[in-house]
Order: C-alpha cells, then structure tokens, then sequence
C-alpha cells in the first residue's frame, strides 16, 4: 500500500505515524514545502516573552525522527498539482525546481491553514510581520527584544497573547480588533472585561471596534491606519485569524464556503480513498451537532490518529470536538469548552448561561482564590453547549469536565448531581463546577 501525506504540522506527522503503526508495511510519503515538522506554534508569544527553555522542544518531532520510523519524508517539497480521482501528484523540489509524478493508493490532506492577510495597502512591508509558522517564530524572536513598541493586530488568542508578552517584556503595545472587546469570539463579556482591565493597567492602548485600512513605513517604523485612528510602532504584527490551505483541491472533493474539506466520521472525504485532517478539514462540533470549522492543535492530533486508524477500512469513529482551550494572560487563567450564549445565537440555537463567582477552597484555609465559573446551555433541553472559568487558581481542567459532559449529551440536571470528592486542600465540599451547574438548574426552574 502506497500512501501521500501532504502536509506535516500536527495532522499530517500523526496521521503518517500512526499509519506506519497499523500497516508497518505500507509505503508512506510525507511532502512538506518547509524543513521542519510539528512546530507547537501557540508556543509564539511564550518565546518571546523568554517562558521557553529551549526553542528546540518546540518540537516534538523531526524530519529524522518520522525517517527512523520507517516514514518518507520529502523536505523542502512542494505538490504543485493533485489529481484526486486518480490520486497522481506532481511534486516539485524547491531547492533545484525539479519535478515529479507519482501515484497513490490512498492520499491524505493535511495542508493545514494559512494566515488571513487582507489584500491591504502597505501589507507586505518589511515592518510588517506574520506570527505561525516557525520562520515567523525566529524572526520574531530576533526582532522583538531591540523594539521600544508595537501595534498587534487581532485580538483573539495569539492576538492576545503578543499584546500581552511584548507588554510585560517592556514594550509599548497598541492592540486592534475589529470587534468590540478583546477575545470576543472566545469569551463572554463577563470574562473579556477582566482581562481588558489588566490590559490598560499594563499600558496597552485597546483600538476596538476598529478596522484597519493601510500600512505605511515611517522613517524608523511603521503606522497603521484604521477606520477611526492611526497608530505608529516600530512594528506590527499579524493575528487575525486562519483560514484552510485547500485551493489545490478545490472542485475536487466537498468543501465548507471557506474551504474546509467536509470528511465522514472516518475522515475519508467525497472522494473514496482520499482523507483529511487538521486545519485543512472540518470538524464535527458537538455543541451545535453540525460540522464546523474550528483550526486547533488538539483536533488536528486526533483527526490524525483517526486516519490512521481508518486508512484502509471504517475502524474508530470521530466522536467530534467541543474545541476546549485555555490562556493565560498576566497571570490570569481562563479555559473554556464549547460555546458563549452570543456563539450559540450565531448558530441558530436559542441559549441561556449562568455565571457564579466563589472561593476555589474552604475560607478557613490559610489562602484560597476566587473562581469565576459560567455554564451555557440549550433552553429547550437543558443540554450543556458551553462553560468556562476564569481565576489565578489552576482552573484548566474544568473546562476538560465540562468538554466531557458535552460530548455525552448531559443537562445541567445531571451535572448539578454529578459526584465530585470534597478535601479542604483542593476544594469545597461543593466543587464549582457543581455549583454552577446547580446556578444553572435553579435559573432554568425560574
């Protein structure tokens, strides 16, 4: 069996190492255009803010490691065409121009996304830097310490998250979005005012609800002109958002309007024999029980996992995602799974949240720290669509409890009842996430 991989950040290097697991006599060839694989990319902004102990272990694979394992892997080369129906490739080496032809019995797309770029005056400035891929990460890194400021634009997570490290490394930093508060699409406003706060004690100049409309170089930096301001930095940043890296592939096989390719619940596409994964695919969300387009590390890794378990027939089903994830800023934890009650209108599904704020341990304990806890859930049956948390406590796996009540279709009835263990050390005798599902269940009743 002959297999290609297009693609090797998250979805491609799991996919090529689990094949390699199930078929070890399979033949499987991975192109990726750039010299490294699985670079952890949310590891950006920590970098740059020195909490990285060595850029390397960004890394938790390598061309050689994926090689050692019996796995081709064709470095610096690019597929230029791709003939789905008859699973040929043509691949060229970009280092001497060289091309090749080649055909498959299985292909797999994990082409993963790019970022968005608006076709703007000024873009492409020398001043003007990406924040995704490993060659971004270097030259961020090289640039950033010799700045005295910066204009970050997007205020999403990797938004954030610069805006965030530049401002505690010492740098003046202007954060634009064109919504109206940071991390909207990730957050309920009773979250988003927190860290908007902390943000303006930091002296980062919020520009919301503002869109950018040019760029223009200065004599020593660079001035970003939206539809309401001008702001001037030695740089600017790039963090609006991704989109999937599939116009090769366009007309072949069933895609999303923003290209997602759609898959089954084995990860094969419209076109037997051809799968994908990762940011180049949607998932299934489990919160709206429709597919979506939600690019992260975690469903990538899993959707990989699956092909590999499902490349030669239907083994293991997708069970979908809930897109839990979590950031820390200025010390600030919040994680979160599935959605806001704004998220769920957007998606037709009329929805109700609850929102509770309570010490994380007993008050008699010497120390304890406020947990601000919200539940969201469906009106008419009582189903958890989303929650969060925010505190300095270590809230992280909350949010993963409350991902897995999702995922099994329970109420807010049944969380409220669901048996937690008490100890003063770690929790109340009534553990938050009890408590906001009871919040809940007594706001429904009403």
């Amino acid at each position: 069996m002959k297999i290609a991989i297009i693609g090797a950040t998250h979805a491609g290097v799991f996919a090529a190492k689990q094949i390699k697991v199930e078929h070890p006599e399979a033949q499987i060839d991975v192109f990726e255009k750039n010299h490294t694989v699985s670079f952890l990319s949310c590891g950006i902004a920590l970098w740059i803010g020195d909490h990285v102990s060595s850029p390397q272990k960004m890394f938790y694979e390598s061309p050689e490691s994926l090689t050692e394992q019996g796995i081709t892997m064709h470095m610096g080369t690019e597929v230029t065409k791709a003939d789905l129906a008859a699973k040929h490739l043509v691949y060229r080496d970009l280092a001497s121009g060289k091309e090749t032809t080649d055909d498959y019995d299985k292909i797999v797309i994990t082409t993963g996304s790019k970022a968005v770029k608006p076709a703007l005056p000024g873009i492409d400035s020398d001043r003007v830097y990406d924040s995704k891929n490993w060659d971004n990460a270097k030259t961020l890194k090289e640039v950033t310490p010799d700045i005295k400021s910066a204009v970050v634009i997007g205020a999403g997570y990797i938004g954030a998250e610069l805006a965030e490290q530049l401002s505690v490394t010492g740098k003046q930093v202007t954060l634009i979005d064109g919504l109206n508060r940071v991390l909207a699409n990730n957050t309920a406003e009773d979250f988003s005012s927190v860290f908007q706060k902390e943000y303006e004690q930091h002296g980062v100049k919020l520009a919301l609800n503002q869109l950018v409309q040019s760029f223009e170089e200065t004599n020593d930096g660079i001035k970003v002109v939206t539809d309401k301001g001008v702001y001037e930095a030695d740089i600017a940043i790039l963090g609006i958002g991704f989109v999937p890296n599939t116009a090769m592939f366009k007309g072949q096989v069933k895609m999303l309007k923003n290209g997602a390719i759609e898959t089954n619940k084995y990860m094969e596409t419209s076109v037997p024999g051809i799968f994908a994964a990762g940011d180049a695919a949607t998932v299934f969300y489990n919160p709206t029980q429709k597919y979506d387009y939600i690019p992260l590390a975690t469903n990538a890794v899993r959707q990989g996992l699956l092909v590999g378990k499902n490349i030669v027939k239907p083994s293991l089903a997708y069970q979908g995602t809930q897109a839990t994830s979590a950031v820390e800023l200025y010390d600030i934890a919040y994680a979160a799974t599935g959605l806001t009650v704004d998220g769920a209108t957007q998606r037709g599904l009329d929805a109700e949240s609850v929102t509770i704020e309570e010490d994380y341990r007993p008050d008699f304990m010497l120390s304890t720290t406020k947990v601000k806890a919200s539940l969201t859930w469906d009106k008419g049956t009582k189903r958890i669509i989303g929650g969060a948390f925010m505190s300095k406590h270590d809230i992280s796996q909350a949010a993963n409890v409350v991902s897995l009540a999702i995922e099994n279709k329970m109420t807010i009835d049944q969380l409220a009842m669901t048996d937690f263990f008490f100890q003063p050390n770690f929790g109340q005798p009534i553990n938050y996430i009890s408590s906001v599902a009871m919040a809940a269940s007594a706001k429904a009743a009403k």
